[in-house]
């Protein structure tokens, strides 16, 4: 596959370091652009705020929602990672079979890779938002930003393509779907409350609507309502209020400087308002500047 310029992925992930990606399996006919050494490194799981826990890599954020009729987990990393998640799953005394739905803030490789594995393994539902549904099935072959130059994870079909607002149930769980396109056409955040033995927090974790430096606001051949689509995102995200913030990447949400390996159980570390008010102002600066290209 040709190689995909760095700019996209500097801007993609912000302040990643970029290596050359070396596939483990040769005879795969599809291999990944780029990998960052901190997607694939290792980080212990713990538990987040009452049945919410993070079982991701040190930046690629995979959340398992436990529940007693099952799991959801929201995000998959890379395929390597796979069993890096299946472990953490059950460090954390859960078991990786009960994961019953499977989530996605977007369909980029980097959080959608390992996706097929976990369905196979687990027999998992897998949900996305309907505008996202043509990439998950081509392996994100038709991205209009990394697509182009045939997939970049498995394909895999998903189970029931979702609409703004509507409503993830597994027992008495319910997690909402907020449609925050942009950064892919199905780009979403999830909204959900979650109890412990003191109080309930409101959990919102967000698709951060960062933006690609080779995307044309002015509309791009593959998505000609981006520009559009940026601005209605930034807006409505503006409003978001929560108790917890978290997101895609650990690095956007500070995770290392909130939480420490090991560190006592303290969902107050994740109270931060003001760091994502912050970071969305950077994105709608970030949006202003790309506005005036040509």
């Amino acid at each position: 596959m040709p190689s995909i310029k760095k700019s996209l992925f500097t801007t993609l992930i912000a302040g990643a370091i970029l290596a050359p990606f070396a596939t483990e399996a040769q005879n795969k006919p599809r291999k990944l652009p780029y990998v960052q050494q901190e997607w694939t490194k290792e980080y212990r799981p713990f538990r987040i705020a009452g049945n919410l826990y993070y079982v991701g890599t040190y930046d690629l954020a995979c959340y398992l929602i436990a529940t007693p009729k099952g799991h959801i987990l929201i995000n998959t990393g890379l395929e390597s990672s796979v069993p890096v998640i299946r472990k953490h799953v059950q460090a954390l005394g859960f078991k990786f079979e009960d994961i019953k739905i499977l989530l996605a803030t977007h369909a980029h490789y980097d959080h959608v890779e390992g996706m097929a594995a976990i369905k196979q393994a687990t027999g998992a539902r897998l949900l996305i938002q309907e505008k996202d549904g043509k990439a998950m099935t081509d392996g994100g072959a038709s991205d209009y930003a990394l697509g182009g130059h045939g997939s970049t994870f498995e394909p895999v079909t998903p189970d029931q393509l979702l609409k703004n607002g509507e409503i993830i149930k597994l027992g008495t769980m319910q997690v909402k779907l907020l449609h925050h396109p942009g950064h892919t056409p199905g780009a979403s955040s999830f909204s959900f409350t979650v109890r412990d033995e003191k109080r309930a927090y409101k959990v919102f974790i967000a698709n951060m609507p960062s933006i690609l430096d080779e995307t044309k606001l002015s509309g791009m051949p593959g998505y000609p309502e981006v520009g559009k689509d940026y601005a209605k995102t930034l807006a409505v995200m503006k409003n978001e209020r929560f108790d917890i913030w978290l997101s895609s990447h650990a690095s956007q949400f500070a995770l290392h400087q909130k939480h420490k390996p090991g560190s006592p159980y303290r969902p107050e570390a994740f109270f931060d308002q003001a760091g994502y008010d912050s970071a969305l102002a950077g994105l709608k600066k970030r949006y202003d500047e790309k506005s005036k290209e040509k």
